[in-house]
């Protein structure tokens, strides 16, 4: 067993917001490793291809040194984390609604892999109202998510719905 503290985020990141990337450097100060798994979350329909979400979330925190960015289309999370390697998974939680669906999450792959440790990080308070789907909302109509999002997650969203200058 690697004495190598490696986090697995895993998540749909559709798209990758400044929330996003704010637990990410966050956790990349409390891990040798930090891996993003942008997984496919088969109750949504996505409006990035998991390489474009690839691409943005990795040129989103490109600025990070120990952070690395995979895809995964299928597969329960406890088992791709034992694949990487990586012996955490982290998840942020906004408010008392995620942290109880997280929680019965986190209870079950504790079940399923007792080595592997979730941790909670809670997100700032500047992030706390921000989701992946708000965001896409607000884009669509034309609405300014700049604040909610890296630069170019913003650039493309505005290319997704036809809106780029």
């Amino acid at each position: 067993m690697s004495h190598k503290k490696i986090a697995l985020f895993p998540g749909s990141f559709d798209p990758f917001t400044n929330g996003h990337l704010n637990t990410v450097e966050r956790a990349s100060k409390l891990f040798d490793e930090v891996v993003i798994g942008i997984f496919t979350n088969t109750t949504k329909k996505p409006l990035f291809s998991p390489e474009e979400k690839r691409d943005l979330a990795a040129e989103s925190v490109a600025h990070i040194e120990n952070v690395r960015v995979v895809t995964q289309s299928e597969g329960l999370t406890i088992n791709i984390a034992k694949e990487l390697g990586a012996n955490f998974l982290i998840r942020g939680v906004r408010n008392g609604q995620d942290y109880e669906y997280e929680k019965n999450i986190a209870f079950m792959n504790k079940q399923m892999d007792p080595e592997i440790e979730t941790v909670f990080l809670l997100a700032d308070e500047s992030f706390s109202n921000i989701s992946s789907s708000m965001i896409k909302e607000i884009a669509k109509f034309d609405g300014n998510v700049s604040s909610f999002v890296p630069e170019n997650v913003n650039k493309a969203l505005k290319v997704k719905y036809g809106q780029d200058e």
